[in-house]
């Protein structure tokens, strides 16, 4: 009876690290379409004609899942920054609590985002209300190619507007 007493404790104690270890697993598994390295190619309607790749990866053991770019070639206009650079950090703040976002990049910007799947191959990036413009980020893959929008939607304004789309396959 004993070692009954002392079995079950540690039973109960092992049944809730599986289940938060399922719930860690169950948190990432509708943005596991992003994962891996990407090749990215800006289309038509883009601000510049952007080659180069970036890569979804879990990172600080698996809490976050980050977004790092690298370009490979860029032409633009002069006030397009061919050197940009920038982070995505995706986060879970609190279990069961939706994913969030943050974005940095060398030009000092800071986009705090909400984040949605609306199915299994899409992800929507939507920036906190604030005093200025609106941004959204998509992701979404068809047929074994990633293609991506950064768009703005200016105050007062419902339209969005694409300020750079791109898409590529999976390396």
């Amino acid at each position: 009876m004993k070692v009954l007493g002392r079995l079950l404790p540690l039973a109960f104690i092992l049944s809730l690290g599986a289940q938060a270890f399922a719930q860690a697993a169950d948190t990432w598994q509708p943005l596991s379409f992003l994962q891996g390295t990407w090749q990215a190619k800006t289309g038509e309607g883009s601000a510049a004609k952007v080659t180069g790749t970036y890569t979804f990866a879990k990172e600080l053991k698996g809490h976050v899942l980050a977004r790092h770019s690298t370009v490979g070639g860029c032409t633009g206009p002069e006030a397009y920054d061919c050197e940009h650079s920038d982070l995505l950090y995706i986060f879970e703040e609190m279990p069961a609590k939706p994913l969030q976002a943050i974005y940095f990049d060398n030009e000092g910007h800071v986009i705090h985002y909400a984040l949605s799947t609306p199915d299994a191959t899409t992800a929507i990036f939507l920036s906190e209300p604030g005093p200025g413009p609106k941004f959204r980020l998509i992701y979404h893959l068809e047929h074994d190619v990633m293609s991506g929008k950064f768009q703005v939607q200016m105050p007062g304004q419902d339209d969005w507007k694409s300020y750079l789309e791109w898409s590529g396959g999976k390396q």
